[in-house]
């Protein structure tokens, strides 16, 4: 059926890791989607990802992103980033014990090397103290290359300490 997710890839966290790498992104596909549900970091900080090329992460200046972000606790703000060494995935600081994220990346063009890989976002977050925050942008590698996979982690150097994140083909 035209339009369905054929799941790559999973990782579940139950204990603190520092990173979730998932791979499996290749030219199968034209369109890659990344769910993750419930993430949890150990201190209140931002989610953020990086590309992967032939497996190596790509941690240069070459990430630029643009989006809206919402929150109960105040007025919409435009966010914004050029030139950054990270994509931004869940711009409010997650709460470490009590806040959670869910989110949907749709990823485009990353098998081609000829063209930049993009990146939407839409995400929900449970900052804390009864906030909840999200955001819908999108991020856009500026490297004409083939990535094969994607990299979260928490911002600082933090670490997840639980939630669920899965890799997806959308059939063509």
């Amino acid at each position: 059926m035209a339009g369905s997710l054929i799941k790559i890839e999973e990782t579940t966290v139950s204990s603190a890791v520092s990173s979730i790498t998932l791979t499996g992104i290749d030219s199968t596909y034209d369109v890659y989607v990344v769910k993750f549900n419930n993430v949890s970091p150990s201190t209140a900080e931002q989610m953020k990802a990086r590309f992967l090329e032939s497996g190596t992460e790509n941690s240069t200046s070459n990430y630029d992103y643009a989006a809206k972000h919402f929150r109960t606790s105040g007025a919409f703000e435009d966010l914004e980033a050029t030139n950054a060494t990270s994509m931004t995935v869940a711009s409010a600081q997650i709460h470490a014990t009590t806040g959670n994220a869910n989110g949907c990346l749709y990823i485009f063009n990353a098998n081609n090397s000829s063209e930049f890989t993009f990146i939407t976002t839409e995400t929900t977050i449970f900052a804390g103290s009864s906030q909840v925050a999200g955001d819908a942008g999108g991020n856009v590698f500026t490297v004409a290359s083939a990535v094969n996979g994607i990299k979260f982690f928490i911002n600082s150097s933090h670490n997840i300490d639980s939630g669920t994140f899965t890799l997806y083909g959308l059939n063509k």
